[in-house]
């Protein structure tokens, strides 16, 4: 590595997209069990957005923005024996993905197949951490479960989709507008419910002859929430991952009594060093293999430079992006 300064993206201040400000800083260094990437690809999610519009990043994490990257191996920190110069990787990240360089724990590195350009890494390490979590370890899917996977356009949606089908589970998807229903439908899915025209609860009665579905995975909350329990079959789990409407909600316990449901969420960015650690294990485990084999892979919206973060945020507030949204800092966007 020859440079000693990066171009990297920041909130200059809290607000909308237009705060979003290319800066050069200094190339960071790897500390120990830590490896330097040059980044190839970087993924946008929704965290972004929360940070720059004001939330602060947990303590000790970079000001610079992204969660996750993909890239060459250039340098490695002290006790870093597994992963050499030259590996092409793909990590999450506690921050930092939005630049030219960033610095990834090598225990939350994962190899890229090569099936999986780099330029589309970047969209699997978020995206899988959340759906091994969320839909087999909290949601315990097994093979022959129904699930039904709101919000099932976004980038942790399609993969959801991918990962719930390739384990012989049968997917109900929902998403906004005959664009990303097509899209879901050319997933595979077994029905895709349009919820700008259709009840879901009602299309999912009918489809189940009102069985319901053993898991929900909601990122919408609010008035979603009671819905969700009501299309829950006798001992569903119901994960939430966000709240796009509201987070405070009322819940009939003797519905969830009565019927043996279980309610659970969890957030990504907060777990400690060791759970990461751990759900990587788990990633490279059961989804690596799907990945190389080509079962699954993530579905990309777009890739833009890095300098047009601001219109990939512009994207994501949108709900525009069936997939996920890319930034590419060394090239121009790519069709």
């Amino acid at each position: 590595m020859t440079t000693e300064t990066m171009t990297a993206i920041i909130a200059a201040q809290p607000g909308g997209a237009e705060v979003l400000t290319a800066v050069q800083r200094p190339v960071p260094q790897p500390g120990p069990g830590e490896v330097l990437l040059r980044v190839v690809s970087a993924g946008v999610n929704r965290p972004d957005i929360l940070q720059r519009n004001g939330m602060p990043p947990p303590p000790g994490c970079s000001d610079i923005l992204g969660l996750e990257a993909a890239g060459v191996i250039v340098a490695l920190g002290a006790g870093v024996s597994e992963l050499q110069p030259g590996m092409a990787v793909m990590a999450l990240l506690s921050g930092g993905g939005y630049a030219q360089y960033c610095v990834a724990r090598a225990d939350l590195c994962l190899p890229v197949p090569d099936t999986l350009p780099l330029s589309h890494a970047a969209g699997f390490p978020e995206a899988a951490f959340t759906v091994w979590h969320n839909l087999f370890e909290l949601g315990r899917l097994m093979p022959g479960d129904s699930v039904l996977i709101h919000g099932a356009a976004s980038g942790v949606g399609t993969l959801a989709i991918q990962c719930a089908q390739a384990c012989g589970a049968r997917v109900i998807a929902t998403a906004g507008g005959a664009e990303k229903i097509a899209a879901l439908q050319q997933l595979g899915v077994w029905r895709a419910i349009d919820r700008h025209s259709e009840d879901f609860v009602a299309v999912i009665q009918t489809l189940t002859r009102e069985h319901g579905v053993d898991v929900v995975l909601d990122n919408v909350g609010g008035d979603y929430i009671a819905r969700n329990l009501s299309v829950l079959a006798a001992g569903g789990r119901h994960v939430s991952l966000a709240f796009m409407q509201r987070a405070t909600v009322e819940i009939d316990l003797q519905l969830i009594m009565r019927r043996g449901l279980s309610l659970t969420s969890s957030t990504l960015r907060p777990k400690s060093a060791a759970e990461k650690a751990r759900l990587a294990q788990c990633v490279r485990a059961h989804l690596l293999p799907l990945l190389a084999a080509g079962r699954i892979t993530p579905q990309v919206h777009q890739r833009l430079p890095l300098t047009a973060a601001a219109q990939a945020h512009h994207i994501l507030e949108a709900n525009a992006n069936i997939g996920k949204v890319l930034l590419l800092p060394d090239a121009e966007a790519m069709p």
